[in-house]
């Protein structure tokens, strides 16, 4: 067995796998025992090693057959918001506390064994399931009806949400990569809290069939890693258009590691970069935006152009706009995916109901936490007679002008920088009185959610409080194998991404 294991990452776990240094069931005993004394981070709600010491078995056999699948014998975790057959899903919430799905999400299918009838998965092996903010609706992971994840740099602070549970497991080296879902940044600012790399690709790439539905236009699976190589080797598994998903793109999957540690064509190894135009809009460093993110920030840029990108200045004049759009169109979204929690065919039932209208009331009373009644709230009134054409519509209408905005700046560069959150991670119960403040927080990667564009969080070293702080990277339609790019070049510069939170 080789030394420190959970440091490889996924790119060196799969050399290290294929090269005979260690076996998948190994590799899972450790991480498993790493969990185990980990447990108190929050990161997992459900933990099965036993079947998943079984699944790396199969994994070792399958390699000794000669099988080479990309992900095969590597551990990772889901978050729980992806249902699974083979362990229960409760989407962080007390409604769904003892579900079990009868069929497996097609991202989790895809990275492990394979849709049923279609084509070989990549073999990976899952060890449990992620916390997450209920419903994934919260910044902060505190939202989650069984407790919150902390964040591995300082266990006192909130690793980000809603993909809390997933950034802090893989700050932690609990596992190599977990998957993530981001509906208004829910996998970006988290790994800019917790010093990962995660990417949310453009909306459609991957599909959303068996993932528990927030905000069904804007949710979008993604992954969280240490680095950009082992996003790519992730994302390549899980992309692709999926018949069972009206939503899902009618574009073909990819390799988005066939371009890692090439130059851009004209660029030499030297200047990798050279040509890229890297557009800083102004609108996201506001006089609000922290100093030691906005210095963070501005050095993660100089070294992209110190590898040859030019910074070219740029305008995304509706990014204020950004937080009330989203804030109408999502929750007015989750108003109607959560209907149907109704104690009648799966999920909580209340057991203290004398007709069927109070039954409905109950349960919906006991089994939704109190962000998530709010925003179900917030939606039914801005969808009610005479308040859709003042809210609703208008905020659709802005929304495609957000999208506009994107499509002009695009004429004039080939992908946004800019930060990820206004600040590093704050205390745990620090906005626990003022939500409003956790929804300004997400004022920087609202926009590119609203539009459907690809975006990125990657490691930009540490800001106040040893905390970490992220480069944010938007690239346009169907452009996740240029991010991909941009960021790895970057990773092969620095050292950022390889920091370990200290104990860990």
């Amino acid at each position: 067995m080789i030394a420190q294991p959970e440091r490889l990452g996924v790119a060196g776990l799969r050399r290290a796998l294929a090269a005979r240094e260690c076996s998948s069931v190994e590799l899972t005993q450790h991480l498993l025992a790493r969990v185990t004394a980990h447990h108190g981070l929050g990161a997992f709600l459900h933990v099965d090693g036993e079947r998943a010491l079984a699944a790396a078995a199969r994994a070792d056999q399958r390699r000794a057959a000669g099988d080479d699948a990309v992900l095969l014998g590597i551990p990772i975790a889901h978050k729980d918001v992806f249902v699974t057959a083979d362990a229960p899903t409760s989407a962080g919430s007390r409604m769904l506390q003892h579900y079990a799905s009868p069929f497996d999400a097609t991202v989790v299918a895809r990275l492990g064994d394979g849709v049923p009838g279609g084509a070989r998965g990549a073999g990976a092996v899952t060890l449990g399931k992620l916390n997450c903010d209920e419903f994934a609706m919260g910044s902060t992971n505190e939202n989650s009806a069984f407790g919150p994840a902390r964040n591995p740099w300082d266990t006192s602070r909130v690793p980000g949400g809603s993909s809390g549970g997933s950034a802090a497991a893989v700050a932690a080296r609990l596992v190599p990569a977990a998957t993530g879902t981001d509906t208004g940044g829910s996998i970006r600012q988290p790994a800019a809290f917790t010093g990962t790399t995660g990417i949310k690709p453009t909306y459609g790439v991957c599909s959303r069939y068996g993932i528990i539905a927030f905000a069904s236009s804007l949710d979008q699976a993604g992954v969280l890693a240490g680095s950009a190589e082992d996003c790519a080797l992730l994302l390549s598994a899980m992309s692709g258009h999926d018949p069972r998903d009206a939503t899902s793109a009618e574009h073909p999957a990819q390799d988005f590691t066939l371009d890692l540690g090439r130059p851009l064509p004209g660029a030499s190894a030297a200047r990798p970069l050279q040509g890229l135009r890297v557009g800083l809009p102004h609108e996201f460093f506001p006089a609000m935006l922290a100093t030691d993110v906005e210095g963070r920030v501005r050095a993660a840029v100089a070294e992209l152009v110190a590898l040859g990108a030019q910074a070219v200045e740029v305008s995304l004049p509706r990014t204020e706009l950004s937080i009330p759009v989203y804030y109408i169109i999502a929750p007015a979204e989750a108003s109607s995916n959560l209907s149907r929690y109704d104690g009648v065919r799966y999920g909580h039932r209340s057991a203290h109901a004398d007709d069927l209208l109070e039954m409905y009331r109950r349960t919906r009373a006991e089994g939704f936490g109190a962000e998530v009644k709010r925003r179900i709230m917030i939606g039914t009134y801005v969808l009610s007679h005479g308040y859709y054409d003042a809210y609703y519509l208008q905020a659709q209408k802005l929304r495609r002008m957000i999208a506009d905005d994107f499509k002009r700046c695009f004429e004039r560069c080939d992908l946004i920088a800019g930060p990820v959150t206004p600040s590093v991670a704050w205390q745990l119960g620090a906005q626990a009185d003022d939500p409003v403040k956790a929804y300004l927080a997400d004022i920087f990667t609202l926009p590119a959610s609203l539009a459907g564009l690809p975006g990125m969080s990657v490691p930009a070293g540490q800001g106040d409080h040893g905390m970490p702080v992220g480069l944010q990277l938007i690239g346009n339609y169907f452009g996740e194998a240029r991010l991909l790019q941009v960021a790895h070049a970057l990773q092969q510069a620095t050292d950022w991404h390889r920091a370990v939170p200290p104990g860990f």
